[in-house]
């Protein structure tokens, strides 16, 4: 069995974190200055310790000092001596680092890349956000895109697939539906937002593997031998400033891990501790329907062996229908200055005693599942809590919360702070995964073959060329010239005609040709899959 965290102390009091618990979610709350990040470093290092992986993002820049020794330095000695505390021993823990932004100038770790069509259509919705209508006509072009076996791999091919299915519209419109200009519009305009962010560099191969994510190594310095987990750090410093791309790059990754690892039932700790900073973020105007993917993977992803705690100023930044999950709490101080602290501070206090403010209606009916302090005004002493002092419940061996108690997060034997620059090129360079993601490839996708198709097409095409699996190419498409109005009206019957308003009436010939094709496409189309949160079709395995 794997040791018992000891998180917490005060006086004869110790709150101990039990690994086997720790994919019963968690979550970490407190104002800004009150010690959310320390205590986030001290969970990290210990299950490091425990041979436990772990993903973090680093917002402020601090936490790669995971990856130093610490020092204890004269003022922190006499705090921790006045809380009873002794002093941490120095401490590093291996890590990789990784860089959204990373290129061949400058990059904090390594880089970091996704398929477009790996992301789907649900998060690239929400990335770019799209209203209803325009993700509709999204969701409609990555089909087009599976249907014909364009691999949409970088925005590039993402780009040219838009304007394909703009020109060819109307051959679309019976198989598809309707492709509004306006909305295609719109997801070029959002496109360039991300490009012009740094997005390009995030879509692309090599793709991450996520096993790069759960690896163990020696720890620096050490003799022992003894494997550590691997901390993985985002530097996402540069990437908050996007904050889009930010909360759709980490659901990318909970979503891989949910759907790529095996089903592994209760551990005695985790195979993966991920670590969602800025929760807030998550969440801030999803729509419905994302919201219900998350809530589905926090609450699947436990039996895979990841634990997922989040990390935010406010409990009331994460829905109550994920809140309700989170077993483990550490609440900070909040400062009840406004209305909403004020509210704030009422439903921490809440979610301390039952897990969300919903939940209360039912405490009264199940008095039993209340583990409250009696001698604990909660509330109150919410807003009375120093700098690394916290109120504190966790679960015990049976899921059960503990009585919550008011004590002093211990800290970490690691550096407070962040590297220097030197230090982080050792890092990256020595890494387990030096020179995997460095090279990006290019391969042939969507973009090569749709400007093939440009390229080869007839000067009088005007650019505009019919994919695979339609009727683009029917002789009706050809100029009638001297015809005549008999040969002429013999065409429309064959091969339709185009009404005053712009309407398609369909001819007998190209009728008959949609259905063959149809007949044939529904036996050897392929579908390029996507993982539970980007896909059209559901949560099937891409690989």
């Amino acid at each position: 069995m794997a040791e018992p965290i000891l998180l917490a102390r005060r006086d004869g009091t110790e709150c101990f974190l039990l690994p086997a618990m720790a994919n019963r979610h968690g979550l970490v709350t407190g104002a800004t200055g009150t010690g959310k990040t320390v205590t986030l470093q001290t969970l990290a290092e210990n299950f490091s310790r425990q041979g436990v992986p772990v993903f973090m993002a680093d917002v402020k820049g601090d936490l790669t000092g995971i990856t130093q020794p610490g020092s204890v330095s004269p003022k922190m000695a006499a705090i921790l001596k006045e809380r009873g505390i002794e002093a941490p021993a120095p401490a590093a823990c291996p890590a990789t680092l990784w860089d959204v932004f990373a290129d061949d100038k400058a990059a904090s770790g390594h880089p970091v890349r996704a398929t477009v069509s790996d992301m789907g259509p649900l998060l690239l919705a929400r990335m770019l956000d799209l209203n209803e209508t325009q993700e509709g006509v999204l969701q409609l072009v990555f089909k087009i895109a599976d249907d014909n076996g364009l691999l949409l791999l970088d925005l590039k091919d993402l780009r040219a697939m838009l304007q394909h299915v703009a020109d060819n519209s109307a051959q679309y419109q019976t198989g598809y539906g309707n492709v509004s200009a306006a909305s295609v519009g719109a997801i070029q305009r959002g496109l360039m937002q991300i490009n012009a962010q740094g997005g390009d560099k995030f879509f692309g191969e090599p793709m991450l593997d996520i096993a790069d994510f759960m690896q163990t190594a020696a720890a620096p310095g050490g003799s022992s031998g003894k494997q550590q987990g691997v901390i993985n750090i985002l530097a996402a410093d540069k990437l908050l400033t996007s904050p889009r791309l930010y909360a759709t790059f980490l659901l990318w990754m909970l979503s891989e891990l949910y759907e790529h690892l095996p089903e592994v039932g209760d551990l005695d700790k985790p195979k993966l501790v991920f670590f969602f900073d800025e929760a807030h973020l998550l969440f801030d105007e999803a729509p419905k329907v994302l919201l219900e993917r998350i809530e589905l993977v926090v609450r699947l992803v436990r039996s895979k062996g990841v634990g997922v705690f989040f990390v935010t100023q406010n409990p009331l930044d994460i829905p109550d229908s994920i809140l309700g999950q989170l077993g483990n709490r550490v609440q900070h101080a909040l400062r009840a200055f406004t209305p909403r602290d004020q509210k704030a501070v009422k439903a921490a206090a809440s979610t301390l005693r039952a897990f969300t403010p919903r939940d209360q209606k039912a405490v009264k009916a199940a008095a039993s599942t209340m583990r409250a302090n009696p001698k604990l005004d909660i509330e109150t002493a919410i807003t009375e809590l120093a700098v690394g002092e916290a109120l504190v419940s966790l679960l015990d061996e049976k899921g059960r919360p503990s009585i919550t108690e008011r004590v002093f997060v211990i800290p970490p034997g690691s550096r407070i702070g962040p590297i220097n620059d030197d230090e982080r090129k050792a890092l990256i360079a020595g890494s387990l995964v030096a020179g995997v993601y460095e090279k990006k490839v290019d391969r042939e996708s969507a973009y090569e073959k749709l400007s093939a198709r440009v390229a080869s097409a007839p000067a009088g095409k005007g650019g505009a060329t019919a994919s695979p699996g339609t009727v683009g190419n029917a002789p009706g498409s050809t100029d009638a010239g001297t015809g005549g109005d008999i040969l002429g009206g013999l065409k429309d019957v064959l091969f339709g005609s185009t009404g005053p308003r712009g309407g398609k009436h369909e001819g007998l010939a190209e009728a008959a040709a949609r259905s063959a094709v149809r007949s044939i496409g529904s036996g050897v189309g392929r579908e390029i899959l996507r993982g539970v949160l980007g896909s059209i079709l559901g949560g099937k395995s891409r690989r």
